[in-house]
């Protein structure tokens, strides 16, 4: 069951990072990056969407939401903090709310943010 419910997370993840990136490279945000530069900060999108999925999760178990370690010991993420050259981490406001930073690695690349409304931004 908890099987289902993490593939359905990660295909509606990846779905969502497709509908980013169109959205994105029609607005030329994406398009002016070089090719690994788009394809990595798709993969990051995705993640953020999924780390908020799992948060959503999180908040239902335990009645607020839940810093990286948390979500990873519930088995609400797999992999590390680290992923696709960038460092992602989470501030939590107990239930009312949660900021996923993401970081890269990389001179240059630009800093992702999320919170709970699901709105990545760049920066």
């Amino acid at each position: 069951m908890r099987g289902a419910a993490t593939l359905l997370g990660l295909l509606i993840a990846l779905g969502a990072g497709y509908v980013v990136y169109q959205k994105a490279a029609t607005q030329g945000s994406v398009a002016q990056a070089p090719p690994q530069e788009q394809i990595d900060l798709v993969g990051v999108r995705a993640e953020l969407l999924s780390i908020g999925l799992a948060e959503d999760r999180y908040l239902v178990e335990h009645g607020a939401y839940g810093t990286i370690d948390q979500l990873m010991g519930d088995s609400l993420l797999t992999g590390g903090a680290d992923r696709r050259g960038y460092a992602f981490s989470i501030g939590v406001d107990g239930s009312r709310g949660y900021r996923v930073t993401a970081t890269p690695s990389r001179a240059g690349w630009p800093i992702l943010e999320m919170n709970e409304t699901r709105q990545i931004s760049q920066r």
